[in-house]
């Protein structure tokens, strides 16, 4: 069969986009959650990679089209995007984002396959609010029964990274493209990387969409030496992710897992450019209770709080430039705009001393439920977290009913265990 490269399936894919428009055609999405972050974005593209290369999907010219679930401006707030992307030879320009989707988009003739979380939230929610437009999932997440029973795959289970659970969901599909697509002709009018023969250009398209999935495997498992979260399913797509990088005669050369790993944790440490609020919503996820009426907002920040007041502090001005007082101020002012009962900012970062820390500021917009919820939240989970109060965030500023800010020494427990705490916290 016919192949293509990565780069020229996603120009494919926005100008089906396009045409569908146009036409009211059936539209195909798979998309991550809304915090785009590397492992949400890879494995869209993955998936909607492999699946549309399948000999069904080339002969009815199906493409399963990957969505990023941001806007196109934010995917500036993401330099450990941009590194990984080039590994594959793409450019942050060649995604497709929300930016893209035609304002008459209709549910009726779209369907979503999910990867990275189980149940829409943020415009995607609103645009698509009843759960059949969902005929498929791939997530690591804790399962919130909105996928039905009846999707497939519908496979959603613990692992350190979801493009793990998607390359080896993919795998058997991804070996069989790998060993039978025809080599005659691929290279006609395609440019990768300046290989010559078919051959290579096969195994390195293969190898460049491995290394989008390897990069978020290794990011989401700190090089697989985390014992908190790497299972039997990252080791296994960690191998066979690499095994295909192997194979490419131009990629293969000088490939160094450690390397490429540490390439990308650079970048995704360099926030030091971004303004504060880039920086807060920069990996960022809000879910609704309907029971309780609350929304809640959270933050994942790679940096401290320390380094949050620094930057706080040096944005504000006069009388207001006291590190603690400026980074509440500005937490409010970014809870108010969202329309956030509850604000949580989770930090993850290295110490001076190399130790991972983990911190948590939580704060309430508003007396009643807000604060309920909070003071609800620091009774049921506070032990299980082993939150260690950080004195001086008692303060409260404009807009700031209730804060308090801790050392969170249970360091497994990301956001993905940490956010459905909240959200038990917040129901009536």
């Amino acid at each position: 069969m016919a192949r293509f490269s990565v780069k020229t399936f996603l120009s494919h894919a926005k100008r089906q986009l396009q045409q569908a428009s146009q036409t009211n055609a059936k539209t195909t999405f798979v998309v991550g959650n809304e915090s785009a972050d590397l492992d949400s974005i890879a494995s869209a593209i993955v998936y909607g990679y492999i699946t549309s290369s399948s000999t069904q999907a080339l002969r009815s010219n199906t493409l399963t089209i990957p969505l990023t679930n941001i806007p196109a401006a934010d995917l500036s707030l993401r330099p450990e995007l941009t590194t990984l992307l080039r590994h594959a030879n793409l450019t942050p320009s060649d995604l497709i984002t929300l930016s893209d989707l035609p304002p008459n988009l209709s549910p009726a003739t779209t369907t979503l396959t999910l990867v990275d979380h189980n149940a829409l939230t943020g415009p995607l929610a609103t645009l698509f609010p009843t759960p059949t437009s969902l005929t498929a999932c791939i997530d690591h997440h804790a399962d919130e029964n909105t996928v039905l029973p009846t999707s497939k795959p519908r496979l959603i289970t613990p692992s350190g990274s979801c493009a793990s659970l998607v390359a080896t969901h993919l795998h058997d599909a991804w070996v069989q493209l790998a060993l039978f697509s025809s080599s005659t002709g691929a290279a006609n009018g395609q440019q990768s990387y300046d290989v010559i023969d078919d051959t290579a250009y096969t195994s390195t398209w293969d190898a460049q969409a491995a290394l989008l999935a390897l990069g978020a495997v290794l990011i989401d498992t700190q090089n697989l030496t985390s014992a908190h979260k790497v299972t039997a399913h990252d080791r296994r797509a960690a191998k066979l992710l690499e095994a295909f990088v192997n194979l490419s005669p131009k990629l293969s050369v000088g490939f160094d897992r450690d390397a490429f790993y540490g390439e990308l944790e650079a970048a995704k440490s360099d926030i030091g450019p971004l303004a504060l609020g880039d920086v807060l919503r920069k990996d960022y996820k809000a879910w609704s209770d309907g029971g309780s009426g609350l929304e809640l907002g959270v933050a994942s920040v790679v940096r401290g709080l320390g380094f949050l007041e620094e930057k706080a502090a040096g944005e504000a001005e006069g009388s207001d430039a006291e590190g603690r007082k400026a980074l509440l101020r500005a937490c409010a002012a970014f809870a108010k705009e969202r329309k956030l009962g509850l604000f949580a900012v989770m930090t993850a970062f290295s110490n001076g001393k190399g130790e991972f820390e983990r911190e948590l500021l939580l704060m309430a917009a508003e007396e009643g439920k807000p604060v309920e919820a909070a003071e609800k939240f620091v009774k049921q989970a506070g032990g299980q977290l082993k939150l260690v109060d950080l004195e001086g965030y008692e303060a409260k500023e404009d807009g700031v009913a209730w804060v308090k800010a801790w050392r969170q020494d249970s360091l497994e427990a990301s956001r993905k265990q940490v956010a459905p705490l909240f959200r038990e916290a917040m129901k009536a």
